[in-house]
């Protein structure tokens, strides 16, 4: 990636993203050498205007951002970095330097999809998300429409809390089913997108 610095003095800005939130956490500033160590440690370091010298996010505090992609924008001067933040990023405590809250419930969904991505390839004894894969595609397909039948008993003849659970449960079966097929939540989502044009 072929970056511009000499465009603003040395430095551009560098926007910081939760991978998985979408939420803007924060915006830094990047020398050469801080976007170089950036990419070598895979954690977030700045250069500090105000102490003069480059600082990885997290150092005193231990709340690191992890760098789970960096992008430039159509001019070079300008990145765009997602990341797993390791806490609160704000050094007033807050989640984000805007005095967002770093949660959008919805986008569980896809972080619940990479835990169970991570189950496929670790496959931990005693998990039972390892013994649905060790089953096999048929036997996830069958409780998915198990899910389905007691999800569809709730609505109709059950109470809200309980519609909620086994729909939570269709979910998840739905999701660990989407996995083992080499697909993800996204996938859905960009279907359902197309149909609503």
């Amino acid at each position: 990636m072929e970056l511009n610095f000499d465009k603003s003095g040395g430095l551009i800005p560098a926007v910081i993203q939760d991978n998985n939130t979408s939420k803007v956490l924060m915006l830094g500033f990047m020398n050469e050498e801080a976007y170089r160590q950036t990419v070598e440690t895979g954690k977030v370091t700045f250069f500090s205007r105000t102490k003069n010298r480059l600082w990885m996010k997290g150092e005193t505090s231990g709340n690191t951002l992890q760098v789970i992609s960096i992008k430039a924008d159509c001019d070079n001067d300008t990145l765009l970095i997602k990341v797993e933040p390791a806490g609160p990023v704000c050094h007033t405590g807050e989640d984000t330097c805007f005095g967002e809250k770093n949660e959008e419930d919805v986008m569980f969904l896809k972080l619940l999809q990479n835990f169970i991505e991570r189950r496929r390839q670790e496959m931990p004894e005693g998990s039972y998300t390892t013994s649905l894969f060790n089953k096999g595609v048929n036997r996830m397909a069958q409780k998915v429409g198990e899910e389905a039948v007691e999800t569809v008993i709730e609505a109709t003849n059950g109470t809200e809390e309980g519609f909620i659970y086994e729909a939570s449960d269709l979910m998840y079966h739905l999701i660990v089913l989407l996995t083992s097929k080499g697909l993800r939540i996204e996938d859905l989502a960009k279907e359902l997108k197309k149909r609503h044009k």
